[in-house]
């Protein structure tokens, strides 16, 4: 209970179930999408994408699609408006030069942006698209990842150095009681939005304005002032609702392309891609080859660690999949080294994918610790207590909480762990060999400095304005439940605006660090309001507004390791006639901080554990090696889990407030895909005898390996 002002009491908002507040308007249509906003004289346009990989375009040849019914504009490298790509972006990284569409006659990758057909109507666009002739000059292309490319190098990336190291590996693996020496893949996957990447840009009273699907309006409009060389003060993004983003919702060539048909037609332009064009425009998370070495001595405690990484990035854009960045937070050892590599091909360039670098990376580490349980003959969850570590690992860092102990304990005591028989392939149902499995999670709990602004009604009501975004989190809410508290007001006086980049930078939405920083902002602006309204004289007609900025506060946050943690539960049945394996039943626990909104923060536990699902059996990109373009680029062709897959899936937490934030709050948007293939994999060795160390674990994979029981 909080006591407000006037001696009122009202109960905290923070940490009760509330529905979201923009449910309604979503449930009934209300709530518009960026492809839904209606404009005067819109126009429509169509992206044109290469049929090679790799090559030169000759010609470009438009005059007859030019006479077609309603065809405004053909756009492509002989007459698109020039765009500046040399600038430094979010994170510290240049731009992708894919987002440069337009500015030569190079392919670099199958389904590279070659021109842009606008016209009257959805239909026209297409239909003119699809009968535009492009002329190549073909090039030999390599789209083939392995292990042992001879042209792998080091690379660093947002999640730190290329390459960690401390203590002699070779000479503490040798005096190791037991050993592992393991490969693990990870095959390329995809994002699939349900809402598509759709952008409409016009300008108006000198202006630019981008009506876009994004997770961060700032961001955008920074990279778009920056492209086209304009004051930044002239930008305006505006992305009200999202209907998913797991990091593909940056910057895109479709946003681009309708800046640069709105500049040259003078009206309203809307370019929205086709979910086969998000195959190839909207990144994806890059296939990885991991190699792990474990030592340990006979009572299971480690003395080496190594865990090596590669990935693949695109001839033009270096992007890295931190794969190796699990192990530097999660177990220590006197010999502890970890590399994350990458390989250069004629592919698309990959990008942030939920919890990149984690759930690849976990999936390796966590299902070499379950094996490494097995060899020592130690309870998996045992082997991982005994390796807790007391400071970070690489870093030296104290931890600012660590409870993964208390999640594994509650997890396994809800979960029935201590009635699990260890020897796999001894539990059956029929046809049915029945197994579970356990792995440990980690994410990054970052905060990043952001502004908000709230004002104080005349009407006795609160507006809160943030350029956050929504991206199916119900960060909206999570906003309103601590703006209320903040206020020490009934949450229904509240009412939160988001998604509008004239509101003042905030930090985007990713990384598990959106709903911590703007919470913080909020908090403070709110704070600051309320001691003035204390000493006021009542509120004017226009309202009392104060604005915060945390750039100083975080600046100050004190050197440690901050992350969220959990355990994974699953059990598995595995048919032995087909194959096919069934997940049963999941269970995660986290210590992921103070638990704002628990409805919604549920929701993103368990969705994340069921894209753990999709990742451990159904998701694969496969890239045809002749034509280097996806084989099935659609979701058709891609599988992800549906109803029918999902089965019983729990998600609870454990007391875990971070002492240095206003609110408590970590993140739980990434944690919940992390850890959760690799017990999915461990139950399936537990089930079969067999392990399985490359996702997808596929009916076809499983009968070939055999079952040893």
């Amino acid at each position: 209970m909080t006591t407000t002002t006037t001696g009122t009491t009202v109960a905290n908002a923070v940490g009760t179930a509330h529905t979201r507040v923009e449910g309604r308007d979503k449930v009934t249509g209300a709530a518009r999408y960026a492809g839904e906003v209606p404009f005067a004289e819109l126009a429509y346009g169509w992206l044109v994408l290469s049929t090679i990989t790799r090559g030169r375009v000759r010609s470009v040849e438009s005059a007859a699609v030019l006479e077609m019914p309603g065809v405004l504009a053909v756009l492509h490298h002989g007459n698109a408006p020039r765009v500046d790509t040399d600038y430094i972006g979010m994170l510290g990284m240049p731009p992708d030069p894919t987002i440069a569409v337009f500015q030569h006659d190079r392919v670099p990758h199958a389904g590279w942006p070659v021109a842009l057909v606008v016209a009257e109507t959805s239909e026209q666009a297409r239909e003119a698209a699809e009968a535009l002739v492009v002329r190549y000059e073909e090039e030999p292309h390599d789209v083939v990842f392995t292990g042992e490319h001879p042209e792998a190098s080091a690379g660093a990336g947002p999640a730190g150095p290329g390459v960690t190291g401390k203590g002699d590996l070779e000479a503490e693996l040798a005096g190791s009681a037991v050993v592992l020496d393991a490969e693990y893949t990870t095959p390329e996957e995809h994002h699939s939005s349900m809402e598509p990447h759709a952008a409409t840009a016009l300008w108006e009273g000198g202006r630019l304005e981008v009506v876009d699907s994004n997770q961060g309006t700032v961001w955008v409009a920074s990279e778009l002032a920056s492209l086209f060389s304009l004051d930044p003060a002239s930008v305006r993004v505006r992305s009200e609702h999202v209907g998913g983003g797991f990091g593909s919702k940056g910057v895109r060539a479709h946003q681009v392309a309708a800046v640069m048909a709105a500049t040259v037609l003078s009206r309203p332009v809307r370019v929205v891609m086709t979910r086969r064009q998000t195959f190839s425009l909207a990144g994806y998370r890059s296939p990885t080859t991991q190699r792990i070495r474990l030592g340990a001595d006979a009572e299971g405690r480690l003395r080496a660690l190594e865990h090596r990484c590669l990935s693949l990035t695109s001839t033009v854009h270096e992007f890295i999949e931190s794969g190796a960045g699990p192990a530097r937070v999660m177990y220590d050892a006197p010999a502890h080294h970890t590399a994350n590599r990458v390989v250069r091909l004629d592919v698309p360039s990959p990008t942030f994918m939920r919890a990149p670098g984690e759930a690849p990376g976990s999936f390796a580490l966590e299902s070499a610790l379950d094996e490494l349980a097995e060899k020592c003959g130690l309870d998996p969850i045992e082997l991982r207590l005994r390796n807790e570590p007391e400071r970070g690992p690489v870093s030296g860092l104290p931890f600012s909480t660590r409870n993964l102990p208390a999640c594994f304990r509650e997890g396994a005591r809800r979960f029935g762990w201590a009635d699990r028989d260890p020897r796999p392939g001894v539990r059956r149902e029929g046809r049915w060999l029945i197994g579970t499995g356990t792995a440990a999670a980690s994410f990054f709990a970052g905060a990043a400095p952001s502004t908000a602004a709230v004002t104080a009604e005349a009407d006795g009501t609160f507006t809160v304005r943030i350029s956050a975004a929504d991206i199916g989190t119900g960060a909206r809410t999570a906003l309103t439940l601590v703006a209320a508290d903040a206020l020490r007001v009934p949450a229904g006086r509240v009412r939160v605006r988001i998604g509008d980049s004239d509101f003042g930078p905030a930090v985007i939405a990713g990384g598990s660090m959106g709903t911590r920083s703007w919470s913080w902002a909020v908090t403070a602006a709110a704070d600051e309001l309320r001691e003035r309204l204390a000493l006021g004289d009542g509120i004017p007609p226009e309202g009392v507004t104060v604005r915060s900025d945390t750039t100083e506060a975080v600046g100050a946050l004190a050197q440690k390791e901050r992350h969220s943690f959990g355990a994974q539960f699953a059990e598995v049945a595995v048919d032995v006639s087909t194959g096919e394996v069934r997940v049963r039943r999941m269970l995660g626990v986290f210590a992921a901080g103070r638990i704002v909104n628990p409805l919604t923060a549920r929701g993103q536990f368990t969705g994340g554990m069921i894209w753990g699902i999709s990742m451990a059996l159904h998701e694969e990109a496969v890239r045809d090696r002749n034509t280097g373009a996806l084989y099935g680029a659609d979701l058709a062709g891609y599988h992800v889990a549906t109803n029918a897959d999902v089965p019983l899936v729990e998600a609870d937490w454990v007391d875990d407030p971070d002492p240095d934030d206003p609110v408590g709050i970590k993140g739980i948007g990434e944690i919940g895909i992390v850890g959760a293939a690799a017990a999915i994999a461990n139950a399936v060795w537990h089930a079969t005898g067999v392990r399985h160390r490359s996702l997808p674990i596929r009916p076809d994979r499983v009968l070939m390996a055999g079952l040893h029981v």
